[in-house]
């Protein structure tokens, strides 16, 4: 029930700040720093892929939770297109939120090449004012 009332209330904070042209972004502190820990860049892997997050410079807190420089992750699977950093990041096989304050997960990709990025989001999941995003790594998934 809780997730359907956040979910609720997110939607009608987006709806409104969209109608007023902006929503409002949460400044990232100095020298912020997102990053991949493993895999590593140009990594082959398996199939079940354990992905864990670095962050320097901030702390991590849940989705809902607005505390001074902390926010939550969001991992960025094969996704080319940029993300649009005014509003909140949305929920998409290709954007995976860690809402809960996550640090590591496990996803299954299918063989092949494919890359990852993880993204830091404020309270409503909307990207930093200077974005903590960390750098695009590629991986390679074999059968």
């Amino acid at each position: 029930m809780k997730k359907i009332v956040f979910a609720l209330a997110l939607s009608l904070i987006t709806l409104t700040g969209l109608a007023q042209g902006a929503l409002p972004k949460t400044k990232a502190p100095e020298g912020a720093h997102s990053y991949i820990i493993s895999p590593a860049d140009g990594e082959t892997v398996g199939t079940s892929v354990k992905v864990q997050f670095g962050l320097t410079g901030m702390g991590v807190a849940p989705a809902g939770v607005k505390l001074p420089n902390t926010g939550h992750h969001h991992l960025l699977i094969d996704l080319e297109e940029k993300v649009d950093m005014n509003i909140p990041l949305p929920a998409t096989d290709q954007i995976k939120h860690f809402g809960g304050g996550q640090t590591e997960t496990v996803i299954k990709l299918s063989p092949g090449k494919h890359t990852l990025q993880i993204i830091l989001g404020d309270h409503l999941h909307i990207p930093h004012d200077k974005p903590v995003i960390s750098k695009k790594i590629t991986i390679y998934v074999a059968e």
